[in-house]
């Protein structure tokens, strides 16, 4: 089985913030890999992954840092493969890295989700995937209507709740 997305950190320490991510493309049955890398600290690892991630037939990227969170900009500068990037609150809430991944430069687009939202950029890599791969695709609307009947269970619950001036 070889890795269609893959899952970049920082550090081992976005580790807990990244679960989310791991789990759903895990239960979708999407291969993915996951590695920490660091643009300051091992930028030269950084470059050999961004400049092999296609040949090695990596799909989407999935990048998260935090603070300076220059991760996910370097790695989108330096391969074609969409970059979804993901900040980690560290520092400032996390608006500083959130700052950082989505205000990229004409020409190196960073799709940025909100800050801790790892589940958000596992979902939307598998909605990318799912525009050329009808598995994919199935399993996406299975997980779609999957979120609809949470809801309509949700309020169903609810109906049965009574107050004195409640009306449905």
């Amino acid at each position: 089985m070889k890795p269609i997305i893959s899952v970049i950190m920082g550090s081992t320490s976005d580790l807990p913030i990244m679960e989310k991510a791991l789990k759903f493309l895990d239960e979708m049955e999407i291969p993915f890999e996951v590695n920490a890398l660091s643009a300051h600290r091992t930028p030269t690892e950084v470059e050999e992954f961004a400049h092999g991630a296609k040949g090695r037939g990596i799909k989407v990227i999935i990048a998260a840092a935090g603070m300076a969170a220059h991760l996910p900009g370097v790695i989108a500068a330096m391969t074609p493969l969409p970059v979804i990037g993901v900040p980690i609150k560290s520092t400032i809430e996390g608006l500083d890295a959130l700052l950082a991944i989505v205000q990229m430069p004409p020409g190196i687009p960073v799709a940025t989700v909100g800050i801790n939202a790892s589940l958000n950029a596992a979902i939307l890599a598998m909605q990318m995937l799912a525009l050329s791969d009808e598995a994919v695709a199935s399993r996406f609307e299975a997980y779609k209507a999957g979120l609809a009947q949470k809801i309509a269970k949700a309020n169903e619950q609810l109906s049965e709740i009574k107050y004195q001036y409640k009306t449905n």
